[in-house]
Parts: structure tokens; C-alpha cells; sequence
């Protein structure tokens, strides 16, 4: 990341949201914590690498209630687009360091060497009091809740071994890539209210636990 976006990155967390009043309307949408069932709002999903929190979204997605309004938001990532991967938004460095510069990100932290981003039209459903669903970053949290106090922080965990095991059979980084993701270490204390899943065993029974703190069903 070059010096310049790192210092706008950094310049722009308190900036950026409370630059457009469309921003401030969404922020005053968020969720309550609490115990389940919450109200409609964010949810930020955070977890280490390879808990699988894309696929346990997938599968909450594939089974959430048809009548109920939810978005599951698309990232902005300086990544490649993979035909096995998360369909994000692939920019490079430059294209990413534009939009944020333009206020286009509701959302955005640096992590494993990438920049990553939320835009605001992807949080939009928040402000007609709707579910959103984001994949984050654990070290993110603290600025999420500074800006977006009310929303709803999920953790989603694993063992270990399990945890390398999916780093491997993924095989999208370098083996010296695969161990600094698993030694990351954010040293993350959830904000109360948050929900934990542990993703162990059957996927589905892990969206279904989420689905059941989230919605009481």
C-alpha cells in the first residue's frame, strides 16, 4: 500500500462518513445489541481465516426467511476476482485509493497486504431499516462501533487445526501467507452484545445457530 493511501486511510476514518449526509442518515439506522432475537440492522461477521464466515453467510442467505428484507453487502477488495472466491469488487491500489478519496466507502480497513472497502450504496438498505450483512475485520471493530455504535458484531470461530486445514485446501496464498493468517492475533475483546458461532462441524448447523440468535427462529 503506498504512503499516500495509507495516510488517507488513516485521515479518513473519523472523515469519510461525516463528509455526506446520506452517511449520517445510514449510521442512525443501526442495530441494537442485546440478546437475541435483535432488531434489523448491521451485522458486521468478523472471525480468523478460515472459520469460514463467507460460507456460513452463504448458507444463512440460502436459508433466511423469504419474507424477511436482507442485503448481503459486496466488498471492495484489491484483490483478483476468483471464480471459487467472494464475489467482490476487484480495484487496484490506485482505483481503491480514488474511491476512497471520494468518499465512495461507508466502510474500509487494511489487512493481509489488502485494502478492503464497503461502499455506501451497499448499506443503503440500513436506512429503510432492513438487514445488512458484511464480512469484516476483527482489528476494524473498535472504528466500526465508533461510527456504527448500534451495530451487530458476529464472531465466527474454529479449532485451529481446522482453521489451517481450510487455509490449505483453499490454497489461495503462500504457505508463509497461510501461517502469518493464522498467527494474527488482534488481540479483539467483542463489545458486549456480540454473538459467537463455532464452525466445527456441519456448516448448515452453523447458520442455523446464527439464524437463530439473529431472528428467535
Amino acid at each position: 500500500m503506498s504512503a499516500s493511501m495509507s495516510a488517507s486511510m488513516s485521515a479518513s476514518m473519523s472523515a469519510s462518513m461525516s463528509a455526506s449526509g446520506r452517511s449520517e442518515a445510514l449510521m442512525a439506522s443501526g442495530t441494537a445489541h442485546g440478546d437475541a432475537p435483535v432488531a434489523a440492522g448491521l451485522v458486521y461477521v468478523v472471525g480468523p481465516s478460515g472459520a469460514g464466515k463467507d460460507a456460513v453467510l452463504g448458507a444463512l442467505r440460502a436459508s433466511w426467511p423469504t419474507g424477511i428484507a436482507a442485503h448481503w453487502a459486496r466488498r471492495t477488495i484489491t484483490r483478483p476476482e476468483s471464480a471459487a472466491g467472494e464475489r467482490h469488487e476487484a480495484v487496484d491500489a490506485a482505483g481503491f485509493e480514488r474511491l476512497l478519496a471520494e468518499g465512495a466507502f461507508g466502510l474500509h480497513w487494511f489487512a493481509h497486504g489488502l485494502c478492503y472497502g464497503v461502499r455506501l450504496s451497499e448499506l443503503e438498505s440500513l436506512a429503510l431499516g432492513q438487514w445488512v450483512f458484511v464480512t469484516g475485520s476483527r482489528g476494524y471493530v473498535p472504528q466500526l462501533l465508533s461510527r456504527w455504535s448500534a451495530a451487530t458484531v458476529v464472531h465466527i470461530g474454529a479449532a485451529p487445526e481446522v482453521l489451517q486445514q481450510r487455509l490449505l485446501a483453499r490454497g489461495r496464498e503462500t504457505a508463509a501467507a497461510q501461517a502469518a493468517r493464522l498467527q494474527r492475533d488482534p488481540g479483539l475483546q467483542l463489545p458486549a452484545g456480540s454473538i459467537c458461532i463455532q464452525n466445527d462441524g456441519a456448516l448448515q448447523a452453523a447458520a442455523d445457530a446464527l439464524r437463530a440468535r439473529l431472528l428467535g427462529c
